[in-house]
């Protein structure tokens, strides 16, 4: 199956991710990955600013008190179809083959309104939307990836225009390219509005590109890398004695049998909030991990 650049002629190395335009590629837009990369400019800060204003439109909405905010937020979270245009991700995973978007909205929805959650807002210890997989069942890389799409669709859109007028071949190519109407994230009215954008035509479908260094195999926030760097970790400092001068430590393996800390999400939110009871920021704490072994995205392995 032909690559971007193959299907269009395009030589060289290229500024986008050159992925199968005839079949879906399990590679997945990480938003922690378009924060870190800063480029290409001005799309990543472009793409920032948007995944930063819909987390704090939807965080405002959860810890209002008001009837219909609440319904704001709910129904703001309920718009992320699976975006084909990017060939990313399985189709059989994503949004689409979980229900639908408004079934994903209600779950990440329900989970920011639990008690537990709610409070990470409110202290203001969860401040950013890549932290949403680290605590929400059923939320990984696939979906992930759908909602971090529909979210920086406009820099995407922008970002394939000017590649459009880089590599002429997008245009003069027999597909052509068409005008469609998608739904786009506005971060001055934060809201969600239909806009007609040009796309080049890839197989019959139109085709949206992805900068280097956006996508991953994995998520950089993944909700067991959390739990095995931040909540294992905590837990092995806390359980940490010295006897007769000799220092005690349990184990990550013997900390997972004990109860309240096996794997899974409900042991990240809670163990998260005994730790910010004891003044510790296991998240920013993980942030800081996690961007300490970024590399940037020309050096970045593919995994």
């Amino acid at each position: 199956m032909p690559l971007v650049t193959e299907y269009y002629g395009i030589t060289g190395p290229v500024p986008f991710e050159d992925v199968k335009v005839e079949t879906d590629n399990r590679i997945y837009i990480d938003p922690h990955a378009v924060r870190l990369s800063r480029a290409p400019q001005p799309f990543a800060d472009q793409a920032t600013h948007c995944l930063d204003t819909f987390f704090e439109i939807v965080a405002g909405c959860v810890m209002s008190t008001s009837a219909a905010e609440h319904r704001r937020g709910l129904d703001l979270l309920q718009h992320f179809g699976e975006p084909r245009e990017t060939r990313l991700g399985m189709s059989a995973v994503g949004t689409n083959g979980h229900g639908g978007a408004e079934l994903v909205g209600r779950w990440i929805w329900d989970a920011l309104c639990d008690p537990s959650m709610e409070l990470l807002l409110r202290v203001g210890i969860l401040r950013e939307i890549e932290a949403i997989p680290m605590f929400v069942t059923g939320i990984d890389r696939d979906i992930t990836s759908d909602f971090t799409t529909r979210i920086i669709f406009s820099p995407l859109v922008q970002f394939t225009a000017e590649m459009m007028t880089k590599y002429p071949e997008f245009k003069t190519h027999p597909s052509g390219v068409t005008t469609v109407m998608r739904q786009i994230w506005d971060p001055t009215d934060c809201v969600w509005v239909e806009k007609s954008v040009e796309l080049p035509l890839a197989d019959g479908k139109p085709l949206l590109l992805v900068p280097k260094g956006w996508v991953r195999r994995n998520l950089l926030m993944s909700a067991g890398r959390y739990y095995q760097v931040a909540v294992l970790g905590w837990a092995q400092e806390d359980q940490t004695v010295v006897v007769d001068g000799n220092t005690m430590r349990p184990t990550k393996e013997e900390l997972k049998r004990q109860a309240g800390l096996a794997r899974g999400r409900a042991t990240n939110v809670g163990i998260t909030r005994q730790a910010h009871e004891r003044t510790q920021d296991l998240i920013a704490q993980f942030i800081a991990f996690v961007d300490r072994k970024w590399t940037p995205p020309s050096h970045e392995a593919a995994a």
